[in-house]
């Protein structure tokens, strides 16, 4: 037996179901005895055109939530990058004072067995001592020019993992990046 492709007399069995979007109406429409599935095309389409201006209000609601919230990730990436250029400054300073201060300490020290060499009778312990402080005298030269040239520091650019400290719950590589 063969099925046949066509139903030559009416069924009532024929049905219109509209799926996805948010339903204003109906989702579903049937071919009734008391209303044909023709009378109720105005509404299909009706339906159809709600649904489709609804999904276009929601893909420019989203589009511009993107972008708030990319803008927001935006002004997060220059806050750590400042708060970022601001720490390493920071540490910087401390390992010039650091500089400035062992720089002192070794003068004083150096001074200190300079005296005590100048109190030596020449020989052995006196050339060794000289030669000492020759060696401590190029090494405080060199401790000094670092402490006593204060500048600003250029920081290097941060990496990622750099700025992770400075941006509580962003992400450095993006705002939907986690």
């Amino acid at each position: 037996m063969r099925i046949a492709r066509f139903d030559y007399t009416p069924s009532d069995r024929l049905r219109f179901i509209l799926r996805g979007g948010s339903p204003h109406r109906a989702s579903e429409w049937a071919d009734l005895p008391d209303r044909s599935l023709e009378d109720q095309l105005a509404e299909i389409v009706q339906e159809v055109g709600l649904r489709g201006e609804a999904a276009e209000r929601k893909r420019r609601a989203d589009q511009q939530a993107r972008e708030a919230e990319r803008r927001r990730w935006e002004a997060a990436m220059r806050d750590a990058r400042a708060a970022y250029a601001h720490a390493y400054r920071v540490k910087h300073l401390g390992e010039q004072a650091d500089a400035w201060h062992q720089a002192k300490r070794l003068a004083e020290y150096v001074t200190g067995v300079r005296e005590r060499a100048t109190s030596l009778p020449p020989g052995q312990e006196r050339t060794e001592i000289e030669a000492w402080l020759a060696f401590a005298d190029a090494h405080l030269q060199h401790l000094t020019d670092f402490a006593s040239a204060p500048k600003l520091p250029s920081p290097p650019k941060p990496s990622g993992d750099d700025l992770k400290p400075f941006l509580g719950h962003w992400s450095p590589y993006g705002p939907r990046a986690y």
